[in-house]
């Protein structure tokens, strides 16, 4: 094969615009030194994916976006000890490279885990990118243990606990030991409560009063998967000194972080892609995934997968991306098969 099916765009369209995304016919990627090439099997859509292509201006060359994947190796490069072709692995990537919605795609050795062999590519397709973040702003930015019950007697609250990287961190954190507490609309509450959440709250009504009423007068960790101008009042007084409050969300105006100084309170941003943009500890995503995908096999956490399309194409790929802009998923919404 000569010739490499993608579907990107050169120009950051609406995704109902009739060439926001389209297909590409590219050269066939060699894999570099440390490099794997990757014959994409699953991929999944995340917000950032939207956001991206929104703020994009005009490219001559096409951009191909996706930050997640499964799929089988089928070249390695130079120094790559690690892996061989015919393994099946997952990975997250870069925005630094085209991404995965691509049939074959050059992938860092370091950012890959070996992945189950019997394991479905839609459940393995949804795990990197929420996995990743959810656990580096755990355990790596607020300092909770990544062992199973390590942090027991503590209690985290959750903002916009069903989502995709909600629906993950709140599974993570119940495995650690966390007692969890998250908000949703009342009608996925059953899923907060399938997904590690002791307490679901109704994002609708008053946060500190539902705390209370849960007995708490403070947690130990609080994390913003929302805009976070609307919860730093609530959550400066939820929080208790020397806490930690996690976000992954840009603000849109200024964040007054004063309301946090009296108490010593540390505000953590995460963004996952920082390891890979900077060079900081790349191998430690592979790492991650590793331990990710035991806890998969192990049944301590679940891929949430909540729309499966069994194709990759311009128009299954527009409707995925619809569904996430919308902003109304709970879980992942996936891609697998042949690319059509």
């Amino acid at each position: 094969m000569t010739q490499n099916l993608a579907i990107g765009f050169t120009e950051g369209l609406p995704i109902t615009a009739p060439n926001s995304l389209q297909q590409f016919k590219l050269p066939m990627p060699q894999p570099q030194s440390g490099e794997v090439i990757v014959a994409v099997a699953g991929v999944s859509v995340n917000p950032v994916d939207t956001k991206r292509r929104q703020v994009a201006g005009k490219h001559q060359t096409p951009q191909i976006q996706g930050y997640d994947a499964v799929g089988t190796i089928t070249q390695i490069g130079a120094n790559v000890t690690s892996f061989k072709p015919g393994d099946r692995v997952i990975y997250a990537g870069t925005t630094h490279r085209p991404g995965s919605n691509q049939q074959y795609q050059a992938v860092d050795a370091r950012l890959l885990a070996a992945a189950p062999a019997d394991a479905p590519d839609a459940d393995l397709a949804a795990l990197p990118l929420v996995g990743l973040t959810a656990w580096e702003l755990l355990f790596e930015k607020m300092g909770f243990i990544p062992e199973f019950n390590a942090n027991k007697g503590q209690h985290l609250l959750v903002i916009n606990g069903a989502g995709g990287v909600g629906s993950m961190l709140c599974q993570l954190a119940r495995w650690s030991g966390l007692t969890v507490l998250a908000t949703s609309s009342p009608k996925n509450h059953p899923w907060l409560l399938d997904h590690g959440v002791a307490t679901p709250l109704d994002y609708h009504q008053d946060l500190i009063a539902q705390v209370q009423r849960a007995g708490l007068q403070t947690v130990d960790g609080i994390v913003l998967l929302y805009q976070p101008e609307p919860y730093l009042a609530a959550a400066s007084q939820l929080i208790r000194a020397f806490g930690h409050i996690g976000c992954i969300v840009g603000p849109q105006t200024g964040l007054d972080l004063a309301v946090v100084k009296d108490k010593a309170a540390s505000f953590d941003y995460e963004y996952m892609f920082a390891k890979t943009d900077f060079d900081y500890h790349v191998a430690s995503q592979g790492a991650i995934l590793s331990r990710l995908v035991s806890l998969y096999q192990d049944h301590q956490i679940k891929a949430s997968v909540t729309k499966h399309f069994d194709t990759i194409s311009v128009d299954t790929l527009k409707n995925a991306t619809a569904l996430v802009e919308g902003g109304h998923e709970v879980g992942k919404v996936v891609l697998t098969g042949p690319f059509a």
